[in-house]
């Protein structure tokens, strides 16, 4: 069913390898169907959008090929923001503007592409329409490496990072295990109140490697007195340990492990200064040994060059699904996985009001966790395994990756 008129899209939040693959499944979606005249996107999300920064997608994306390829290419083409709609009662001036360019422009679906952040601006849009009878409708497109959105099974973009996570995980141990020196290696991963980042890095574990022989999430507190035994005890039976930590973990009075700088961003989110090497301090000073810490930081939310087949391939489906769902005229609403079976692993899409989504957060169940708080069971395994399944073959230009050309982000001034 074709939707009068023409749409808009944003992406917005932190970068994930599978974000494009959602924005290229709506365009694919609508190109397909004819579901909409034209497709713009905003620029740096709903911020860039408040300063009149958009693209017409239907001029730039007109061949299968450039599809494919935004498919594959990491983070945002459209650019990102970490901007907080504020609420119609303290800056109705700001939806006036918005409704405004929607009306300009002949918008008749704005679809949003992100996390946590992102779906209460799907919230607030959608509530303004409905409250001032305007004909625009609203639709959120999941997206998050941090996997904490309610109601859906999972989020496009966890796969790949998961699958990065596990694989660095791997990779750190066989470096480690190469010299005939004790030692004890923290590994730092991203998750600040929800640790299912750093539950993936038990995917590493192999016939021949139990690393990370510990493992330590935000969803229980963290003891310090505890930790240096869990380590030591490990120490006792093998020369090298190896630890998988979120950057979350808080003690029982829930106060960060890591050093917090005093800075918050702009949802009032702590800046945290690192649980990883905070750790490492302890232990150097505990253990007399080799002690090091990493963090993956960054490098786990956009590397294309691990990514899940599984991934791509549902964010495209959720991607398309999304396109269909804004054309029939539905709002208020994100699209959603419910898993159907785990082995075969399968998948159904659908749509779930956003109004129990925004503003709430799925964290990995207490049930995965052994009582000690430092391993997961076989439940997680079992939930994570399908979700890096598969391998993405990237074409390459001049020994690199061919992605899509973002110069509209970059050469602005």
């Amino acid at each position: 069913m074709k939707r009068e008129g023409n749409c808009i899209i944003g992406q917005s939040g932190g970068p994930t390898v599978a974000i494009n693959a959602s924005l290229s499944g709506v365009l694919q979606g609508i190109f397909e169907n004819k579901l909409y005249n034209q497709v713009y996107g905003m620029v740096n999300g709903i911020e860039g959008l408040l300063q009149d920064k958009f693209l017409n997608l239907s001029e730039i994306f007109t061949s299968q090929e450039e599809l494919d390829r935004l498919t594959q290419t990491p983070a945002m083409y459209l650019g990102s923001c970490r901007f907080k709609l504020p609420t119609c009662e303290h800056s109705e001036d700001v939806y006036e503007d918005l409704f405004n360019f929607f009306e300009k422009h002949n918008i008749r679906t704005f679809f949003y592409i992100g996390g946590n952040d992102s779906m209460d601006t799907v919230l607030k849009l959608s509530n303004y329409a409905k409250e001032n009878g305007k004909d625009v409708n609203v639709i959120g497109i999941p997206k998050t490496v941090d996997n904490d959105l309610p109601m859906t099974d999972h989020t496009p973009g966890f796969g790949s990072a998961a699958k990065y996570v596990a694989t660095s995980l791997l990779e750190i141990a066989h470096d480690t295990y190469i010299y005939n020196i004790p030692s004890v290696t923290i590994v730092e991963i991203m998750g600040r109140n929800a640790g299912w980042l750093t539950t993936a890095s038990i995917l590493a574990r192999t016939e021949y490697s139990p690393a990370p022989d510990l493992i330590y999430l935000p969803e229980v507190a963290f003891d310090m007195d505890q930790f240096i035994e869990d380590v030591k005890a490990i120490k006792e039976k093998r020369k090298n340990v190896i630890i998988a930590v979120s950057e979350g973990i808080k003690d029982c009075e829930g106060n960060y492990i890591s050093a917090s700088s005093g800075a918050v961003d702009a949802f009032g989110h702590k800046q945290l200064c690192g649980a990883g090497k905070t750790l490492e301090n302890i232990l150097k000073a505990e253990l007399g040994c080799k002690v090091r810490s990493v963090e993956l930081n960054v490098l786990q939310r956009s590397a294309s060059h691990i990514a899940s087949r599984t991934d791509l391939d549902e964010a495209v489906a959720i991607g398309k699904a999304a396109a269909k769902l804004g054309s029939e005229g539905e709002t208020a609403k994100m699209v959603c996985y419910k898993r159907v079976s785990d082995a075969p692993y399968q998948v159904e899409i659908f749509s779930y009001d956003i109004a129990a989504i925004a503003n709430q957060e799925k964290t990995v169940p207490l049930s995965w966790i052994n009582e000690r708080g430092n391993d997961l069971n076989e439940e997680a395994i079992t939930y994570l395994r399908p979700l890096i399944e598969g391998e993405v073959h990237l074409s390459f230009r001049n020994g690199v990756p061919h992605y899509c050309n973002i110069a509209h982000l970059h050469d602005r001034h």
